[in-house]
């Protein structure tokens, strides 16, 4: 019996409005709360996601550098690398080294997948 269920994944940033626009675009989900300091992006308000918390001093990770380190990490599974990474520039996020590495307009770097066969056609 598991302990607990994931609920969001929390995001350090200095912007959480731009941020929750920029991940509601890339996942496809609505922002299903924002009190300025504090948006979600969720399937629903009753959906675990992704949360952006104001944090005025985040550091942006130097990748693949260690001096700052990544302080999260998502990978998004798509169906087609190529576009999808075009995709996301397009949004604001920025290309790092390193294959299908790109970070988020906050600095946080990110991978696109190519989706597994167990997993459902992102469309």
């Amino acid at each position: 019996m598991p302990v607990g269920r994931r609920h969001h994944l929390i995001v350090d940033c200095p912007d959480p409005r731009r941020l929750a626009r920029f991940w509601s675009a890339v996942l496809g989900e609505p922002i299903t709360h924002d009190d300025g300091d504090f948006v979600v992006v969720s399937a629903d308000t009753t959906t675990s996601g992704m949360a952006f918390q104001r944090a005025p001093d985040q550091r942006a990770a130097t990748w693949p550098d260690p001096a700052v380190p990544q302080q999260m990490h998502v990978d998004v599974m798509v169906d087609d690398v190529e576009v999808a990474g075009a995709a996301v520039v397009a949004l604001g996020a920025v290309r790092l080294a390193g294959e299908d590495v790109f970070a988020d307009p906050a600095g946080h770097p990110f991978c696109l997948i190519r989706r597994p066969g167990w997993a459902p056609p992102i469309d």
